[in-house]
């Protein structure tokens, strides 16, 4: 089945770009960024920056880039049956080179998962005067990972 990514979530202000795979099918069905119940990216955000649980998705939105922060995902299509990252095939990249320069106060690239990781590397080199960061999954599929360590390892990227 193909698939297509959002547009990005950026502003000026975006500091940090969080690159995700692909959405998984519950949030393309929502067009919604982790929209996955059990995905603990919201809920990791919304512990670290205090805020409120019952946010709506625009709420979250404007969270993330208040401060600082952008959500994309490394391919801008691709062939996957359901919504696990191991089924990504055939692949075709957003044009992330393109969104760093227009946007050059982006000086942070965090992939959410392993598998971002990789397909950024298959594609494109890493670029110069950008700290990369690869942190573990919010997918419910990273079983080993619980939402207390999570929100530890993504701390980090507030230190940019």
């Amino acid at each position: 089945m193909h698939k297509k990514s959002f547009p990005p979530i950026v502003n000026s202000l975006t500091r940090t770009l969080i690159l995700g795979s692909l959405p998984g099918d519950r949030s393309l069905a929502q067009q919604a960024y982790y929209a996955h119940p059990q995905n603990r990216f919201w809920r990791i955000f919304i512990q670290i920056f205090n805020a409120s649980a019952s946010m709506d998705y625009s709420d979250k939105v404007n969270l993330l880039l208040e401060n600082g922060i952008g959500l994309w995902d490394v391919c801008a299509e691709a062939s996957r049956t359901g919504s696990m990252d191991l089924a990504i095939q055939n692949e075709r990249p957003n044009q992330i080179i393109e969104l760093l320069t227009k946007y050059p106060s982006i000086t942070q690239i965090v992939f959410n998962g392993q598998k971002a990781h990789n397909l950024y590397l298959k594609h494109f080199e890493k670029k110069e005067g950008i700290i990369y960061r690869c942190l573990p999954s919010t997918s419910p599929a990273n079983a080993k990972s619980n939402l207390e360590n999570l929100i530890e390892h993504w701390r980090i990227i507030l230190s940019d």
